[in-house]
């Protein structure tokens, strides 16, 4: 399907439900890939399906920052509901967007690393300041600004934000790796990747 056919449908897709982020991260970064993230900042409308997630084991997950039940302002929205927003700064430069996972506090949540850009190109190139197109949202920083993603969607329920997910297309499996762009923990197998996709942060 090409691109003006993707779009076209993206307006008609399912709301994803509360009952789909209940459950382990790593099974709903797998079921991530495939599905449209709709964003409405400021009444411009961008769109992608995701391609590339990362998933992050809450208190028992040296890699993330909720590991052994640390708990500040930054993240708290990882201590929030299933299907909430968790973004948070990284190295002080980039948001990254968070959907959080599973059934008790600090559970789990899932990195959205990249997407490959379905509407509102015009938007993600003027906030991408002009990159090519394959760099628009490869990658959680680009991907935020791409979408137009700040601080001020964390803790909101994915429901009721102006960033929303529908569900997409059936894929084959993606692709399971080690996580990048981390210390700790490294070698987990909790990232995935649409296979033979070119949109990811590191295509295969």
């Amino acid at each position: 399907m090409g691109m003006k056919g993707r779009t076209q449908v993206a307006s008609q897709r399912i709301l994803l439900p509360v009952s789909f982020f209940r459950r382990p991260a790593d099974v709903v970064a797998r079921e991530l890939i495939g599905a449209l993230v709709v964003s409405s900042v400021r009444g411009t409308r961008t769109a992608g399906r995701i391609v590339e997630a990362e998933a992050y084991l809450g208190h028992r997950d040296p890699a993330s920052h909720g590991y052994r039940n640390r708990r500040h302002a930054q993240n708290e929205g990882l201590y929030g509901p299933a299907g909430n927003w968790y973004v948070y700064l990284s190295y002080g430069v980039h948001w990254c967007a968070n959907l959080v996972a599973g059934r008790t506090p600090n559970e789990g949540a899932v990195l959205l690393r990249a997407v490959e850009p379905l509407e509102g190109l015009p938007a993600m190139r003027r906030r991408r300041g002009g990159v090519a197109d394959r760099l628009l949202a490869a990658g959680p920083g680009r991907l935020s600004q791409a979408l137009g993603i700040t601080r001020s969607l964390d803790q909101w329920p994915m429901h009721e934000a102006v960033v929303q997910v529908y569900r997409g297309d059936p894929l084959a499996p993606p692709v399971a790796t080690s996580r990048i762009g981390i210390t700790r923990a490294v070698d987990w197998p909790l990232r995935f990747v649409e296979g033979g996709t070119r949109w990811a942060s590191r295509p295969r």
